[in-house]
């Protein structure tokens, strides 16, 4: 029997499974498409995700092939300087095609020892007490004893559990796609620029030998969103906002997105769980969709291995729903809000306005910006430090810095004091005795998300608070 089967082979399932294998859970990706998509729908990692990337030692394969980015203008795309002190050691965003992060991620699951079955398309299921039950499109049975559906919008794991998916269905359609272009430069900046005055929805950006990234507004919205727009309807959209289509030919690809927003009703249903866009959907705006996707992988993926190892407290896989679920709700708020501002109803640009000014302001700017980056993030452990349920920022150490000591994928104790001990779930749990100027508490518990799961020098009250993350001890 597989221990889990991942439905879906973009980012979130390849970090899920990654994550899986860290902890040496058998773990087989079953993507439908036989061939990695062209189609380059997000582009770029936010620093959470690059903090995710730097825990597990990614970061460097990805910075090689990505470029930094300030972080300011990304909340409706309201243009401000990146706000100071960001919270993190990594204050920038990371350009990068989706297409290049998809590829990055595979080679390293595969790395793992995790096995990717393209053309494999998931089309049934059941469960019961022991396990779940999996039927392919070419009549193949696979029995696993966890089932995670990272397939997208449309989740087809996700309509077979019966799972609600209430929001707000597409009220606005856009189109997106990598052309060549025969208008000069020179005539692509200063039409783009006139246009984006005042709507900010539309967009031409160059790529390299002579091909363009265009998004532009659609007319409307198409009964059925799967149907790729052709080259006239995106000529003739051009030609609507902006007067020229810029002789845009030879489409490499095109696509078209809507402004849907969906949540559903639960993350997990037995031995099934629902993870990605599986579980979420909402607009583009700020560029939140992937990480967020990769970001509860990487809550669930150690919770998961948790269970699968046997050694999970009672609670810890159904917190996955509880944290991230919520996490996804108040991004679902947030692109809802931008939403509103990109509006050129004359209402809303005069909130538009308001927020403008409001952003004038460092701790306000700073505050949108920790919304878009999901480093503002902090679980809800109970009453304690003002640390406790946030994930730790990277520190220098002594010998080193923190995130170097997070390859693993285990829980760890920082401890400044050298008088603590995990003794008991040294199989778990990491202990580090090392200091940083950066960390003003005796010591911090990590769980392996590097969330501060305890904060302390007392030892007894360490040992109340290790089994409620890393279950019992052993001896």
């Amino acid at each position: 029997m597989i221990d889990v089967i991942v439905a879906g082979g973009g980012p979130t399932g390849l970090m899920l499974a990654s994550e899986l294998r860290l902890h040496a859970v058998r773990v087989l990706v079953l993507e439908k498409e036989t061939e990695p998509t062209r189609v380059v729908r997000a582009l770029g990692l936010h620093a959470r995700s690059i903090e995710v990337l730097d825990q597990r030692g990614l970061l460097p394969r990805f910075l090689a092939l990505g470029q930094r980015h300030p972080v300011g203008g990304f909340f409706a795309g309201i243009a401000k300087p990146s706000p100071e002190r960001l919270d993190t050691a990594h204050p920038y965003v990371l350009g990068i095609p989706q297409t290049v992060t998809d590829r990055l991620l595979a080679e390293h699951a595969t790395a793992l020892g995790a096995e990717i079955r393209r053309g494999s398309e998931l089309v049934g299921l059941d469960q019961d007490d022991h396990g779940v039950s999996v039927e392919l499109a070419d009549g193949t049975r696979l029995r696993a004893r966890h089932l995670v559906g990272c397939d997208g919008g449309r989740s087809t794991v996700r309509k077979l559990l019966g799972v609600g998916f209430p929001g707000e269905p597409t009220r606005v359609e856009t189109l997106l796609g990598e052309v060549e272009l025969t208008a000069s430069p020179q005539t692509l900046a200063a039409v783009v620029a006139e246009v984006r005055k005042t709507q900010l929805r539309f967009g031409v950006v160059p790529l390299a030998d002579g091909v363009y990234r265009v998004v532009a507004p659609a007319a409307g919205v198409t009964e059925d969103r799967t149907v790729t727009p052709t080259l006239d309807e995106l000529k003739q959209q051009l030609h609507a906002v902006a007067g020229t289509d810029f002789g845009a030919h030879s489409p490499r690809w095109l696509s078209r997105f809507g402004d849907a927003t969906r949540l559903a009703e639960r993350y997990r249903s037995g031995r099934v769980l629902l993870a990605g866009d599986a579980a979420h959907i909402h607009p583009p705006t700020g560029g939140q969709g992937l990480n967020l996707g990769i970001q509860d992988a990487f809550n669930l993926g150690w919770k998961l291995a948790a269970e699968v190892d046997g050694w999970a407290p009672q609670g810890l896989l159904d917190s996955y729903h509880t944290e991230r679920q919520s996490v996804a709700a108040g991004v679902l708020d947030n692109t809802r809000a931008q939403m509103q501002l990109l509006s050129l109803d004359p209402g809303a640009q005069a909130v538009r306005r308001l927020v403008s000014e409001l952003m004038d302001f460092e701790d306000v700017n700073r505050h949108l910006i920790e919304k878009i980056t999901a480093i503002g993030i902090r679980y809800d452990f109970g009453d304690g430090h003002d640390l406790l349920g946030r994930r730790m920022r990277d520190v220098p150490l002594r010998r080193g810095r923190l995130y170097e000591l997070t390859h693993g994928g285990r829980g760890l104790l920082l401890d400044k004091t050298g008088r603590l001990s995990v003794a008991g779930w040294a199989d778990r749990v990491d202990h580090v005795v090392d200091a940083s100027e950066e960390l003003d508490v005796p010591a911090v518990l990590l769980r392996p998300d590097g969330h501060v799961a305890w904060v302390g020098d007392d030892q007894q009250d360490l040992l109340s608070h290790l089994p409620e993350w890393f279950g019992a001890a052993r001896t």
